[in-house]
C-alpha cells in the first residue's frame, strides 16, 4: 500500500493510507538502518512510503519512494550524523522573534541557504508584532528590509492578535509547508492561530534564559480545512551545514547570484578576487553585512557559529 509519513518518534511512524485515508502505526524494516545513511532519521515526515499491513493493524514499512526535496541540518550532539527536519515540501516558513527568544541572522540565513539548495521556498514569519515597542518594531522593519531586498518574502504576523494570519494562510492553499525556528517563536501558537482545531500544546518562554520550552518533541504533519498540510516541527536552535560545496554557496545567496556574471572570474568566491561584483555591492551599501558575513562563515565552514550560545 502506498501512504504518507504524518508523525515519526524514531521507532514508530504515522502512516496515512493514500488510497483510504485509514492511519496506521508502522515500523521500518532492518536493512534501511544498514544502508550507510547517517541520518539519525531514515523516514521523514512527508515521506511518500510503501508498507504492508502485519498483525494487529500494524505496518511495516518497505520502501521510501524518491524525495522530491527536504531540509536536513546536522545534529549538533552528534557531528557525523543529520538529521531531516521533512521532506516533499512545497513552502518553508521560518519564525523570527527580535527577542523572547531573539532569532539570529546567522541562524536565519543558514536556514534559507539549506532551503534554496534543495529549491524550496521560503516565508519569514516575523511573529510577535504585538508585543514590540516602537524602537523594536523599527528593528523588525529593518531586519525584513534586509530580507525582502534579496528576495524574500516577509509578513509580521502575531499570533495572538491574528494580525496576517489570513494572509499566511493564502499562501499556504495546496502546499505541503512547514514550520521551523526556534523553541519558543511561537510555531505551535502560530499553527493554532492557523488551524484552531488542532489545539497543539504551547508553552510560555522561560524568563531566565529567554529560551522556549521545547512542547513539540517529534515531527508531525495536520491536514488543513483549506486544502493545505502543515508540519510542525520540534524548535531548533542551531542550524548546522550539510552537503553544500564551496563552489555552489553562491548560488544560495539570491542577491549575491544576481550579479555572479558581472565578477571578473567566473568562479569568483567573493573574498579576495579582484574586480569582485559582490564586495562592489557591498561597499554600495547594496547587500547587507550580516548576509555577507553569514557566507564567509559557511564559506569557512565555521560550525562553532551554529553552536555559539544555541547548544541542542
Amino acid at each position: 500500500m502506498e501512504g504518507l509519513v504524518y508523525k515519526s518518534t524514531g521507532s514508530w511512524y504515522t502512516v496515512k493510507d493514500v488510497a483510504t485515508g485509514q492511519f496506521y502505526e508502522c515500523r521500518i524494516k532492518g536493512k534501511f538502518r544498514l544502508k550507510g545513511i547517517k541520518n539519525t532519521n531514515p523516514i521523514a515526515v512527508g515521506d511518500r512510503v510503501l508498507f504492508r499491513l502485519e498483525e494487529s493493524n500494524r505496518g511495516v514499512i518497505t520502501e521510501i519512494k524518491e524525495r522530491d526535496n527536504y531540509i536536513i541540518r546536522k545534529s549538533v550532539n552528534l557531528s557525523k550524523q543529520t538529521h531531516i527536519i521533512a521532506s516533499n515540501i512545497n513552502l518553508a516558513f521560518l519564525v523570527v522573534t527580535l527577542n523572547n527568544p531573539p532569532t539570529s541572522t546567522t541562524f536565519i540565513d543558514r536556514f534559507l541557504v539549506t532551503a534554496e539548495a534543495y529549491g524550496i521556498k521560503t516565508v519569514l514569519l516575523f511573529n510577535k508584532v504585538d508585543t514590540y515597542t516602537e524602537d523594536e518594531l523599527t528593528e523588525v522593519k529593518y531586519l525584513a528590509s534586509i530580507y525582502r531586498k534579496a528576495g524574500y518574502e516577509c509578513i509580521g504576523v502575531s499570533a495572538t492578535t491574528g494580525k496576517n494570519i489570513d494572509k499566511v494562510k493564502a499562501t499556504m492553499e495546496g502546499k505541503t509547508c512547514v514550520v521551523s525556528g526556534h523553541s519558543g517563536a511561537g510555531k505551535s501558537t502560530l499553527i493554532n492561530a492557523i488551524a484552531p482545531n488542532l489545539h497543539l500544546k504551547t508553552a510560555e518562554i522561560s524568563q531566565q534564559h529567554q529560551q522556549g520550552q521545547h512542547t513539540t518533541t517529534f515531527a508531525e504533519m495536520f491536514d488543513l480545512p483549506f486544502g493545505a498540510h502543515i508540519i510542525d516541527t520540534p524548535g531548533i536552535k542551531g542550524f548546522g551545514m550539510v552537503e553544500i560545496e564551496k563552489e555552489e554557496l553562491t548560488n544560495y545567496f539570491p542577491e549575491f547570484f544576481a550579479l555572479k556574471h558581472q565578477c571578473k572570474f567566473n568562479n569568483c568566491l567573493h573574498t579576495d578576487e579582484p574586480q569582485c561584483a559582490v564586495k562592489a555591492a557591498l561597499d554600495r551599501d547594496e547587500i547587507a553585512w550580516s548576509r555577507y558575513k553569514s557566507y564567509l562563515q559557511i564559506l569557512k565552514g565555521e560550525e562553532s557559529v551554529y553552536r555559539e550560545g544555541e547548544g541542542e
